[in-house]
């Protein structure tokens, strides 16, 4: 063998070794990972997500793979998605140290400005955190009250009053985001108003969609949402600004959740930009407008189907109801009456979450369940690994409000606002503004559902198929 031969030999012995060693070391440091699929390349496994809804999809890999963490690949991205209350504290307990706030890219293009769509969450959403801690304390909460249960009688009389059937599903959608304009904003413009909902809901639409931007597809529709919602809300902020430097009354500059985030200065003493506050307003806007909807329509789902439970809940808030003089709104004390009532939404949220669970970014790698999660994977907690488990819920198909007397579930058993650091700030505002709404439809009308067998899609968020028509009978 000459010397060329011998050479090009060793350099294929050499290839083929470097190859074997490749793909061994690199079988061998993914050995560890969590069981699961990565489905296809790029798109990974978000269609079947999209197509079986979160429920079936994770209840399928779960059983599959395993009961404690699973991968799988969504939205472009490597997810470990933990399992049942014990994958759940891990998370909440993990903030700062192996997880951060993440959002899926669809979510951040259609929210934010192109500028911040690369940035941290934690860095987009820090106004938000830093002033929502003062809008949602209690004392604030209570100057809500009367507002939401004087805007729940105009909408109950626009929307409901004169209609044999209501939709609830989208009349409920306007009252949250009429609620959340007046409230978190200081907008009372119904022209106004009506827009940024025309414009939000292009933006929910496309929020999870997978993240491909060509015309016509609902992601592009998203991002084009977020857009017009952004330039509309640039409006306003401008506007506030300039009217709170030519108004120095305490109570102006205070007096809602936008007044505060234009006071807020980092260390430097300097304050927001006009941009910074919009992505904060977007965010809150996102958190709190769909979700909340939703809640109130399954509860009265529920309420039409369950004859019992309504009328459990007829007989609490018409003792509140008696108790008020005509014209009365309802205060913070009367809220608190609401106990059983509040049993039936938290049954609701069990049943039926707002929302999937939370994303967050593996900033370090970490060991969980005899498994590696490697920096750069995304992770999922989610609710649909415990609500409808038996292991913590007995007979978790039967509707029992009871549950959730006493000290109620297990810990991290139920889990629609989340935990830890990270559990959702408005969860109280969320519970006022369904009690207060749940107060002006009870107490005058009768619920019968029109279509018994109308079908709830489940994606990110649940939607009943048809709008959740009810047949209203006024009571006597």
């Amino acid at each position: 063998m000459d010397r060329l031969e011998f050479l090009s030999l060793s350099a294929l012995v050499a290839i083929v070794v470097s190859l074997f060693l490749f793909f061994f070391s690199f079988r061998r440091s993914k050995a560890n990972v969590p069981p699961g699929s990565s489905g296809w390349p790029v798109m990974g496994e978000s269609i079947k997500f999209f197509r079986l809804g979160p429920q079936e999809f994770i209840k399928e890999r779960t059983r599959k793979y395993s009961q404690d963490v699973f991968q799988t690949s969504l939205f472009g991205q490597k997810m470990a998605v933990f399992c049942g209350p014990i994958g759940n504290k891990f998370v909440y307990a993990n903030e700062t140290r192996s997880l951060a706030a993440w959002w899926p890219l669809s979510v951040r293009k259609a929210l934010f400005f192109p500028e911040f769509v690369e940035s941290p969450t934690d860095e987009i959403s820090s106004l938000m955190f830093i002033s929502i801690r003062d809008i949602l304390k209690p004392e604030a909460l209570k100057q809500y009250i009367p507002v939401m249960d004087s805007m729940a009688r105009e909408h109950v009389d626009s929307q409901w009053a004169d209609n044999e059937v209501v939709k609830v599903f989208p009349v409920s959608k306007k009252y949250t985001f009429d609620l959340a304009c007046r409230i978190l904003m200081g907008v009372v413009d119904a022209e106004l108003v009506i827009r940024l909902a025309k414009h939000f809901t292009l933006v929910t639409a496309g929020l999870f969609s997978v993240p491909i931007d060509l015309p016509g597809t609902p992601y592009n529709k998203g991002i084009k949402g977020g857009k017009l919602v952004r330039a509309e809300l640039m409006k306003i902020i401008t506007e506030r600004r300039k009217e709170m430097s030519e108004n120095k009354s305490e109570t102006v500059r205070r007096s809602n959740f936008l007044s505060r985030l234009l006071l807020v200065t980092d260390e430097n003493g300097k304050f927001a930009s006009e941009r910074e506050i919009t992505n904060n307003i977007v965010g809150l806007l996102f958190a709190s407008y769909e979700t909340t909807s939703s809640a109130v329509t399954f509860v009265l789902k529920y309420l039409s189907e369950l004859p019992h439970i309504y009328d459990e809940v007829y007989k609490e808030q018409m003792e509140i109801a008696k108790s008020k003089s005509e014209g009365e709104l309802l205060t913070w004390e009367d809220v608190q009456k609401m106990r059983y009532s509040w049993n039936v939404v938290c049954e609701t949220l069990r049943f039926i979450p707002p929302l999937l669970g939370g994303f967050r970014d593996v900033v370090n790698d970490f060991n969980y369940a005899g498994f590696t999660i490697p920096k750069g994977w995304k992770t999922l907690w989610t609710v649909h690994t415990t609500h409808k488990n038996p292991k913590y819920f007995a007979d978790p198909e039967t509707f029992d409000p009871s549950r959730f007397e006493g000290r109620g579930p297990a810990p991290s058993t139920y889990v629609p606002f989340g935990g830890g650091s990270r559990m959702c700030p408005g969860k109280e505002y969320a519970r006022l503004e369904i009690l207060v709404f749940l107060h002006n439809i009870v107490t005058k009308f009768k619920l019968e559902k029109v279509n018994p067998q109308e079908k709830i899609e489940l994606y990110f968020l649940p939607v009943p198929k048809e709008g959740l028509p009810l047949r209203l009978t006024r009571h006597k």
